[in-house]
């Protein structure tokens, strides 16, 4: 824990600075006083400075103390020229003469929120990996999940984490676990919800040799071993009443007995609870004990949905993608629109969902750059023109007969299909083609004049076989889902009468 922080009284005034000293000794709060020229040398060798109240005729070298320290709140109190220290934002209030027990109570406040709100401690810790892993986001509500991590992790309270599935509620207990004097003793998770009733009470508390049917062996429960360390109840609200009650005398005395054993163990574990659900409401249904609610709900921290932090998705993004190209060696990219449109959805399963969607776009666009139109349907919010590449018209009309020897003799494996062979099959297809191994005198347009052929000699076999594709596909020498394909993209469907 950080110790008591200090008020600074620079007065060069005895007289006034002995009577603002009582009224800090009065409220409670540690302080010392300066004379200005004293206060320039000695504020860089001081720690856990709340704030520096100055008095009376400030000097240049004080105003330039101001200037050059805006990680520290100032107050004005009695301050002949206070045009000298306008416009310096960390200057935060002005305590009156005389002094006003509440108003220097506010105003205290006001320092001790300008020191948690520093924009040095909204990123300290946003991009250490190790220490919040997963808690990344410059978000409000980020900020203040990391806040009460740090303010708790130093303690032996217990912690309820509630929030959404998929918020990342384990994520906080290991970090609070991590950043506690017991970080280097076992983090054990147990999700409550995963257990059937009639074992929970065994996987907690262990189990001695013949407690039960099928225990063949001493077993040693989850509060052992996590002795010395933090074990993370998932899901409590799933926890049967019975279990409830168990769970509430550990917490109070600190022992537990195993399952068929008589002796009891001390407990020296720090309990993390976590749940999706209203407990509170539970409680009203009688599905949780009130009493075990409050001993859990000591310090509780709320994990926000995605949705109401979106500002954080391009931030999630890049973590979660140089997660997956550390761990698969894998990875891939996204536009600037498609991040827009990630950001305009509802995000139902959270930060689980965002880490699954760029999984599945790993998989399918690896190293590639993924816009708008590549995104599942239903995370596309963005109306945008899907790029359509134009090709060059010997490129297109090269595709367009390699379609149409594709569409014979599809399943065999000879990619040399030789002339005599295709134009024999032809033949044997429909007696009313016209030759096509001589060029009409005026010239043709062989791309519409191949489609054309193409067209013809489906639709009579579809007419020859009453349009049962099945059968024309073999007629034809092709798959049916290849004939079921172009049958979609000439629009070919059957006519009435």
């Amino acid at each position: 824990m950080q110790g008591q922080k200090h008020i600074l009284v620079v007065d060069n005034d005895a007289a006034r600075a002995q009577q603002l000293a009582t009224i800090l000794a009065f409220v409670g709060e540690h302080f010392h006083c300066y004379a200005q020229d004293e206060i320039v040398d000695a504020l860089p060798t001081l720690t856990n400075t709340l704030t520096i109240i100055l008095c009376g005729d400030v000097s240049d070298a004080v105003v330039t103390l101001v200037k050059r320290n805006p990680s520290y709140p100032f107050l004005l109190h009695d301050v002949i020229d206070k045009q000298k220290l306008v416009g310096f934002v960390n200057v935060i209030g002005d305590v009156s003469a005389p002094l006003n027990y509440a108003q220097l109570t506010e105003m205290i406040h006001h320092c001790h929120q300008y020191h948690n709100k520093l924009p040095i401690n909204k990123t300290k810790n946003a991009g250490n990996a190790a220490l919040f892993r997963s808690l990344v986001g410059g978000s409000a509500p980020m900020q203040h999940v990391r806040f009460l991590i740090e303010q708790v992790a130093s303690t032996q309270a217990n912690v309820l984490i509630l929030g959404e599935s998929g918020t990342g509620k384990e994520v906080v207990a290991r970090n609070i676990h991590n950043l506690s004097d017991r970080g280097k003793a076992p983090f054990v998770p147990v999700n409550c919800g995963a257990i059937p009733p009639d074992l929970l009470e065994s996987e907690l508390f262990g189990h001695e040799k013949g407690a039960f049917t099928g225990a063949i062996s001493t077993r040693k429960g989850r509060f052992e071993l996590a002795e010395g360390g933090t074990l993370f109840l998932d899901e409590i609200g799933d926890m049967p009443q019975p279990m409830q009650v168990k769970l509430l005398r550990v917490l109070q005395e600190r022992t537990f007995e195993r399952v068929g054993g008589a002796k009891s163990i001390k407990a020296n574990v720090r309990v993390i609870a976590a749940t999706h659900q209203n407990l509170e409401e539970m409680i009203k249904t009688n599905a949780f004990r009130e009493d075990l609610y409050y001993r859990l709900n000591v310090f509780p921290i709320e994990t926000p949905a995605l949705r109401d932090r979106k500002e954080d998705i391009p931030l999630l993004l890049k973590e979660l993608m140089s997660r997956f190209e550390s761990e698969q060696g894998q990875t891939v990219r996204f536009t600037e629109r498609a991040i827009a449109s990630l950001q305009e959805h509802s995000w139902a399963g959270n930060v689980r969902e965002l880490s699954n969607l760029i999984e599945r776009m790993i998989i399918m666009y690896n190293e590639q750059v993924v816009d708008v139109s590549e995104l599942p349907k239903r995370y596309r919010h963005i109306d945008i023109e899907e790029y359509n590449p134009e090709y060059p018209e010997e490129l297109q009309e090269r595709e367009a007969i390699n379609e149409l020897f594709a569409g014979f003799d599809t399943d065999t494996d000879d990619e040399n299909i030789n002339d005599d062979s295709f134009m024999a099959g032809f033949e044997e297809q429909s007696s009313s083609t016209v030759q096509v191994d001589k060029l009409p005198a005026d010239g043709l347009h062989l791309k519409e004049y191949l489609a054309d052929l193409e067209v013809s000699l489906i639709t009579q076999s579809l007419d020859k076989n009453d349009w049962v594709v099945a059968r024309s596909a073999e007629l034809l020498g092709m798959r049916r889902t290849t004939l079921v394909e172009k049958m979609r993209k000439y629009n070919l469907q059957k006519t009435d009468g």
